[in-house]
């Protein structure tokens, strides 16, 4: 199995259960073949929500978007481009942390050196670490009071069930400041545009239909692609 897919995995599926043959480490033998198929089935169900909220996916996708929408292209490019880039700069983002992990618990498991319960707290390790550097403070206070958890000494002593959620928080706060700061030359070129419309008189014409070109223009001369992209892959190595 994949290094990546392993740690979506990992999130998903407590690996208290026994693995399926084949698919999962055949170190235990506790459940039932239907239950194995159960429990794996329920964590490829919430599989997809995982992708987009516990792993840089989500700061990527709300970027791209707040492009899109700045620069007023409607539906270009399409929601199925704009998921697929934001998918493939996830796994480059998380292939290390998820290769890590498939090498100090999955593969242990695999060789029966770990049990099940050994192997979740051997991979949850690393990942709290990564979660870590990207939630605020402050997000990580208000889930402890949400679920009315003890102040731990340490960040690696933070639950997931507080980690998780500080983090996609954490996460929607950056993104919207990077949507945000993209707006801003695309947003004065819409007041310059509005502003020489209605001083010629063409009321008629949408200051949109007008400044649109020219949106696109100043991202295409600038290279915008390269530098939007560029930043925000920079953004989680800080």
């Amino acid at each position: 199995m994949k290094p990546s897919c392993f740690l979506l995995l990992l999130i998903a599926l407590p690996l208290h259960a026994a693995p399926l043959p084949g698919l999962l480490p055949v170190a235990a033998k506790d459940l039932s073949t239907p239950m194995q198929i159960i429990i794996l089935m329920t964590a490829l169900t919430l599989l997809p929500a995982i992708i987009m909220s516990v792993t840089p996916f989500l700061r990527i996708s709300i970027v791209l978007h707040f492009l899109r929408q700045a620069l007023g292209t409607q539906s270009a490019p399409s929601n199925q481009v704009l998921v697929g880039m934001a998918l493939f700069l996830t796994m480059v983002l998380i292939q290390p942390l998820s290769s890590q992990i498939y090498k100090e618990a999955w593969q242990p498991m695999e060789a029966g050196q770990l049990s099940g319960p050994q192997a979740w707290d051997a991979g949850t390790k690393p990942l709290k670490t990564y979660l870590g550097r990207f939630v605020r403070e402050k997000d990580v206070q208000l889930f402890l009071e949400i679920t009315h958890s003890p102040v731990p000494r340490t960040s690696a002593d933070l639950d997931l069930t507080v980690l998780a959620p500080a983090y996609i928080l954490s996460e929607m706060r950056a993104g919207f400041q990077i949507g945000a700061v993209l707006f801003l030359p695309f947003l004065l070129i819409d007041i310059i545009v509005a502003s020489v419309t209605l001083s010629i008189g063409m009321v008629q014409l949408p200051p949109v239909m007008v400044s649109a070109p020219f949106k696109i223009l100043l991202f295409v001369l600038v290279d915008g692609w390269n530098l939007t992209i560029g930043s925000l892959m920079k953004s989680f190595y800080v």
